[in-house]
Formats: C-alpha cells, structure tokens, sequence
C-alpha cells in the first residue's frame, strides 16, 4: 500500500515533471555534451513527459512531446523525433491548443524531417508553422518562434 496520499502524489509527479523539464533545457543549451549528458538529456525528457503523463493537461503532454522531439533532433534519431512531433501535432489538433504551441508542433515536424534529410517534407511543415506562427499573439513569444524557426530553415539550406 502506497504510503503518499492522492495530494502529495500529485505534487511529487509535479516536481519532478517541472525539474527533469528544466533538466532538460539546460542540457540542450550546452554547446558542447558527453554521451552521459546526452543519455542523461534524453532519459529525463522522457521522465518528464512520463510525470506529467501522471498529473498534467494536454498542454503539458504537448510540451512533453515536443521536448522528447527536440532531443532526439539534437540526437540526430530522425524517426523517433517524427514520432514524438507527430504526437504533439496530434494533441494539439484534438484539444484544440493554438498559439505558440501549435507552431511548435509545426517547428518539431520541420525540424525532425530536416534531420531526416527529408527537405520536401520540412519545408511543408516549415510554411506550416509560418501561418500558425502569424497567429501567436505575444510579440515575444512569435519573436522566439520565428527564431526558431529560421533555425530548422537553416537546416535544409
């Protein structure tokens, strides 16, 4: 029998969601990591997405995959970043979460085709995501985003 009640059970899932995310982030900003900070980077994303699986809305699930997306582009693990972009588009869509989540999505499918040498399919994502990122409405978010997504362009130059 479990020793933590319902309430602290909720906010262990959520602490460690939030760190291991963190975590995460910290790792994919290195310029430079091991093969133990890249297993460490892609073990915790999955962690988080696994907390936040526990406790979280779909908005955090979304996120979650769109992170597990990103480090396997950093990976360069192109089929598994399409899989986890995909679930992420796929929450969106049938939540209905727009903004700056939804161009994300888009911006991870872009991403992960790039690093799959799939340019055709990239740049569908990639005009994809420029509409969706139109309508972000926080300047500085769609700043980011285009940002962002000026990276994945960069990529299949």
């Amino acid at each position: 029998m479990s020793m933590i009640n319902k309430s602290n059970k909720q906010d262990w899932h959520r602490q460690f969601a939030v760190e291991l995310f963190n975590l995460v982030w910290d790792l994919m900003d290195k310029e430079q990591r091991t093969i133990n900070e890249n297993l460490r980077m892609l073990h915790a994303a999955h962690a988080s997405r696994f907390h936040w699986g526990e406790i979280g809305t779909p908005l955090e699930l979304e996120r979650g995959e769109w992170q597990i997306s990103r480090v396997y582009s950093i990976l360069n693990h192109p089929k598994s970043a399409i899989y986890h972009a995909g679930l992420c588009l796929e929450i969106c869509k049938t939540n209905e979460i727009g903004d700056f989540d939804l161009a994300f999505a888009y911006e991870a499918l872009a991403r992960a085709h790039a690093v799959a040498g799939d340019l055709k399919k990239s740049q569908k994502y990639i005009e994809l995501g420029e509409q969706a990122g139109q309508k972000i409405t926080d300047a500085e978010n769609k700043d980011y985003f285009f940002t962002e997504l000026q990276s994945v362009s960069k990529l299949i130059e």
